[in-house]
């Protein structure tokens, strides 16, 4: 096992001052553009599923199954690429791709060349993630960290909201078609931003002084993982939380349209405005608060995201229940902005939580679960409960499927999150956080 007992030894300088800034932009930008090209899908689907007479159900699998797979696959080789090699050239390369597989989607033919082309933008997704937060952890120190990742979460807040905005304005001006096209190309540019403008950190360097620098082997990293009960709670409850963030991202905009008749085009500007409105000061704010409790009491990174997937749930329901357009959008962009100061103290949590060489591998775990949980299969089964409701419900189908799925989601985190926060009291993780 190798250590080092000395954090001033393994300090880099040039990740100090203003640069680190420069990078938590550069890469909030490429979670923008993730967010961005995985959701623009939500805006164009009524577009798509008329052209091709697709049922929700199958919408929900080109939206969550078909993107997921591969994402999650896909996720744990490039993590463990990235906690052993260069992984501002693995975030270069996965922007890269990723882009190019999204402008693929705008010459689809039917269902499955379009599920074909969503699961390469989780190919390319997948490699960014484990990549990108391992960056920040070693930019930034374990005080800060809270904040940094809630600034990062930004990058998912403004991705959200373009997706809506720009791939609905280019859909009324160019058709679903060219919006993918056009959605996709600007990733390739900042690929190359990224490969020649970031500089890698040196390793772990903000990491508590016993922490090991080396990567172990495969199914040793893993065992340590899964037998680590304070990051098992937080990847468990990040899963089950985050079903009301994919509800909320893919599926509002087509309860808008059902609900109140608007155009795609105004949806995107209304529904992307209200998640700009409610998904900025969230995230800022979450990582505010969680920074300023962790200090006091490091259960905060599991208690802050348990009190917040709930609460979000009541002004979530008064939104979905109204029957005026006006008081939909402001209830809904207080949930939202409730719901997004969860983020900040969960992956900061993960990345307190385990060691610098198993960093990247704990947040592919993180997002199998995440995907596989929050993205396939919530978004699958408000498709298929919809589906199921529409004899009955009408248009309302989908409104009463979204609010079901989002209502359990926030009891089950609640309640993950307070197993975790006693986890972290009888497992050692408090100590070893106050001696560091």
């Amino acid at each position: 096992m190798a250590t080092q007992p000395n954090h001033d030894v393994r300090k880099d300088e040039r990740s100090e001052g203003a640069y680190r800034w420069y990078v938590l932009g550069l890469l909030t930008l490429v979670s923008m553009f993730s967010i961005a090209d995985r959701l623009v899908f939500s805006i164009l689907l009524e577009d798509i599923k008329a052209e091709f007479s697709f049922s929700d159900g199958q919408i929900g699998l080109l939206g969550g199954l078909a993107f997921a797979a591969t994402y999650v696959l896909v996720g744990f080789p490039a993590a463990r690429l990235a906690d052993r090699s260069v992984r501002k050239n693995i975030v270069s390369a996965a922007i890269t791709f990723w882009s190019g597989m999204t402008a693929l989607c705008g010459l689809a033919t039917g269902f499955w060349t379009l599920f074909l082309a969503r699961t390469g933008v989780g190919v390319g997704e997948g490699c960014s993630g484990p990549a990108s937060q391992s960056l920040v952890a070693d930019y930034f120190r374990r005080e800060e960290l809270a904040k940094a990742m809630g600034i990062l979460t930004l990058g998912a807040t403004m991705g959200t909201a373009g997706g809506l905005l720009v791939g609905g304005q280019l859909n009324e001006a160019f058709g679903w078609r060219w919006a993918f096209i056009l959605m996709g190309l600007p990733g390739m540019a900042i690929g190359a931003v990224v490969y020649f403008t970031m500089r890698e950190p040196r390793r772990g360097q903000y990491a508590p002084r016993n922490a090991r620098m080396e990567q172990q082997p495969l199914m040793e990293t893993a065992r340590e993982l899964t037998s680590n009960r304070v990051f098992m709670g937080l990847a468990a409850g990040w899963a089950v939380q985050i079903m009301i963030g994919y509800a909320l991202a893919f599926w509002m905009a087509a309860v808008m349209i059902r609900n109140f008749g608007i155009s795609s085009g105004d949806v995107g500007i209304y529904l992307g405005l209200a998640f700009l409105i409610g998904g900025i000061p969230g995230p800022i704010l979450g990582g505010t608060l969680a920074g300023w409790l962790t200090r006091r009491d490091e259960r905060w990174r599991a208690w802050l995201p348990g009190i917040v997937s709930l609460g979000c749930v009541l002004p979530l329901g008064l939104s979905l229940s109204s029957g005026s357009f006006w008081p939909f959008l402001i209830y809904f962009s207080f949930a939202y902005a409730v719901y997004v100061a969860s983020q900040a103290p969960i992956l900061s949590g993960i990345q307190a939580a385990v060691e610098p060489s198993q960093r990247g591998f704990a947040v592919a775990i993180a997002l199998f679960f995440n995907n596989l949980v929050g993205q396939a299969l919530g978004l699958a089964v408000i498709g298929w409960v919809s589906d199921w409701l529409a004899p009955t419900q009408g248009s309302l189908s989908l409104t009463i499927a979204v609010f079901a799925v989002c209502l359990v989601s926030g009891l089950l985190a609640m309640a993950v999150f307070a197993w975790t926060a006693a986890q972290m009291k009888s497992s050692g993780y408090l100590e070893r956080m106050v001696a560091d």
